[in-house]
Formats: C-alpha cells, structure tokens, sequence
C-alpha cells in the first residue's frame, strides 16, 4: 500500500509538471523542432524518481548523484534503526528560512562568519524561482514546492547537479560565472575554489575580497564535503510542511530556524526597497480610502498566513520536528545581537566561535558588559523602529487589519492610534518566549 502511494503521489507531481509543460509548448509553432526547455531538469526529475519507486531502488548515501525521493524516506522511517543525527556523523545542516526585508541577509552572516568548519550558501533556491517564473508565468507552490525541497536536499548533500539544470546560461563543464550572490559565501570565495581570474570572464556576481575566476561547482562540491556543517540562507520556501523529507532523511541532522519580523515593518522596508513594485502601495499612503480587495492586499494576506501557518507547525513540534525547529524575531536580534546568536548556536549543538562574535561586535556596535552579558548600544535598538515613523497610519490600520493573527501569535502589539504609532515611549513588542 505504501508503494502504491508513493507512485501515485509522485505520479502526480509529474503529471503537474508536465500539464505545465505542454501548455508552454501548445504555444510554439508546429514547424519548430523540438527542444530541451528549462522545466525538462523538473521532468526528467519526476521520471527517474517515479522510476526509482516503481523498481524499489535503494539509496546510496555515498553516492551524491542518486537523487532519492523524499516520500521513499517517509515510508521507510519506522524501519530505521539509526537516527538522523547519528547517520549524518554529528555534521550539522542548517536552514535559515525567511522571507524578504526580514534582516535574513545578517543573521545568515551568523553563519558565514563560522570560519573554516562552516559551508554557507545565500539563496541558492533563487535560480530555482526565476526559471520556474519565467517559463509559467508565476511560481505555483505545487511545482515550486518539490522543486525547493529537491535542490535543497542535494545541496546539503553537496551535489550541485541539480541547481546546476536551473541556471542560466548552463555551465559549460560545470563551471558558471552566473550564481546568484556568489559573493556572499564566503565557502565559494575562498582556496580553492578561488580559481584563478580569468580575463574578458564577466561575473556580475563576483568575489569582492579577492579576484576568482567563474566560480566551479566541481570544486565548491569538494570543499563542501571537508567542511564540518551546512548552512543554507533562504527567503523562497513558503511553508516548513514541505521540508519534512529533510528532517527524516537519515543522512541529515537538520535544524529550522524561522527568522520573523513584524510585517509593518517589513512592509514600510520593502516599499523602499522594491520601490517599482510597490507603486500601489505608495499610491494609497498618499489617496483616501483604500480597497481592502485589491490583489496586493491579498498577497500580503497570504504572506502573513503562510508565515503563521509554518511558525505554528513548529512550535507544536510534532514528532519530526522535535528539537529541529527554532523561531526568532528580527527585532530580538537587533536589540540582544549577542545573545540571540548564541542561542543559536546552542540550539544547533556546534560552538559559538570568536569569530562570529568580533564580527558581531563589529557590526551591531554591540558592547560587551564587564558582567559577560551581551546587549547592543541604544542606537542600534532605534533602527529597528525606524518604521514607525515612516510609513502612514493608515497603512497600519490595514497590515493590522489583514495580519493580525499573525502579528499576535508573535507578540507584536497593535498601534491604536497615530500618537501610540509614533511614541517611541511605547513599545511594539510584547516580551515573550518561543520554545
């Protein structure tokens, strides 16, 4: 029976996928020959693991290019005698899940900064989105879903194969000089997958600390494998449901952390930051009323539910996820850098080196207190409110109005009116703990 369902629901995915598929090429002149297209690495994915459970195939954990399918881990959990963590060999893979204007790019540096024992990616699953964008039109979480997992899965195995089919323009014997924010990885700017520079090779993405040739993904493998833990950095993942593969994979010790921020002040940041795409919004702190129904409030609807609902499945810490998932604020972090980042890392089970605390100190102008507790300096505390004094009540009103379940489950305090908005005697934030 538990075959059957494997079949079936892989079956499905690729029946999604290849519904997808057909639409794109209905749209192309009978007269062109056929061709390999950016969602061929996603079909040719969903036929070899529908293959591989048909024919009951058997993972080899030293083998990084057998692509195993997460429901295959799912079925076969009860039969495992040995635990994630003791099959990983106390290697330590960590997912830094976010979404966008939420300080994901700092804390991640919590872990870029580890040294030598840590291999650190920024946002891998963005090559991901974007083709699966531009050839549909939009990321449908039932492609995109499976899709993330996937490629996250291999990554932490350290086999880029797989990312490697959604970048573009290809690499030529696995060689790119197109990653995203290659630069933000330390592990990918570093001997020796600093390969020599190489003339006329434009990489807009390029190391800043030290000129390297297009980066080979053969050699980031390589180092990947040396190195004692895994950290991945990613805004794209809309629900922790999806990951669950990860966590009942044997050869992963996988830890979740949730990075939040109070969606006012998101919103307020990405309005500035995404200025283009965020022209509505801008209009209607500047018009009367607004149309609570128009499209973008249902997005920012759905961005707060889906927030909510993946905070709440790990805080109820159902069995798969049991000492695997850890929910931080933003703004905890900003006011108590230190100690928030240790906490972390006691949460992961791996030391909080020197090194990530003078970078820390550096970067937060936090001050160490002649007691050994760590706090950051008044100014650093203000930043993190800068918000409230640029963005327009009425705005307010309605994040709080279409976000509210969310802001309570994570202790962010209603502004009653423009004064309590603006009165920085009264604070947002409800002092609370996430265990």
């Amino acid at each position: 029976m538990r075959i059957k369902y494997t079949i079936s629901v892989i079956f499905i995915v690729a029946l999604v996928i290849i519904e997808k598929e057909n639409n794109i090429i209905s749209k192309v002149s009978d007269k062109l020959s056929p061709k390999l297209t950016p969602l061929t690495p996603l079909l040719l994915l969903s036929a070899s693991l529908l293959t591989a459970a048909q024919h009951n195939v058997s993972t080899d954990v030293s083998s990084h290019r057998h692509v195993n399918h997460p429901l295959e881990n799912s079925t076969r959990s009860n039969q495992r005698s040995a635990s994630p963590a003791s099959a990983a060999g106390g290697r330590k893979h960590i997912l830094l899940l976010a979404t966008t204007r939420t300080g994901s790019s700092f804390v991640g540096e919590f872990f870029n900064q580890q040294g030598s024992n840590m291999f650190y990616l920024f946002e891998p699953l963005w090559h991901v989105e974007r083709m699966l964008t531009v050839e549909t039109g939009g990321t449908n979480a039932t492609v995109a879903g499976p899709a993330y997992r996937d490629v996250l899965r291999q990554l932490f195995l350290c086999d880029f194969s797989l990312l490697e089919s959604f970048i573009e323009p290809p690499p030529e014997d696995h060689v790119t000089a197109a990653l995203f924010r290659r630069e933000s990885s330390q592990s990918l700017c570093e001997d020796p997958v600093c390969t020599p520079f190489v003339r006329k090779a434009f990489e807009r993405y390029r190391c800043r600390v030290r000129r390297c040739g297009p980066l080979n993904l053969t050699l980031a493998s390589r180092s990947c494998m040396r190195k004692e833990h895994r950290a991945i950095k990613s805004v794209r993942v809309r629900q922790l449901e999806t990951l669950r593969p990860l966590a009942e994979d044997p050869r992963l010790d996988m830890k979740f952390i949730q990075l939040v921020r109070d969606p006012r002040a998101v919103l307020a940041s990405r309005m500035v930051a995404f200025s283009s795409k965020y022209d509505v919004w801008k209009r209607w702190a500047v018009d009367g009323d607004l149309p609570v129904d128009e499209d973008e409030v249902r997005k920012l609807k759905g961005n707060c539910d889906n927030i909510r609902m993946s905070a709440e499945v790990g805080l109820k810490q159902p069995p798969w996820l049991r000492g695997r998932y850890m929910l931080v604020r933003y703004e905890d972090i900003a006011r108590f850098p230190m100690r928030k980042a240790a906490e972390m890392y006691d949460f992961i089970g791996i030391p909080f080196t020197a090194k990530v605390e003078e970078w820390i100190l550096k970067n937060t102008q936090a001050s160490k207190e002649v007691s050994g507790v760590y706090s950051t300096q008044k100014n650093s505390s203000e930043q993190v409110e800068k918000w409230r004094f640029s963005i327009p009540f009425k705005l307010v009103q309605l994040v709080q109005k279409v976000c509210g379940p969310t802001m309570t489950l994570f202790g962010y305090k209603f502004a009653m009116n423009r004064d309590m908005l603006t009165d920085k005697s009264v604070s947002l934030l409800e002092e609370k703990t996430f265990l």
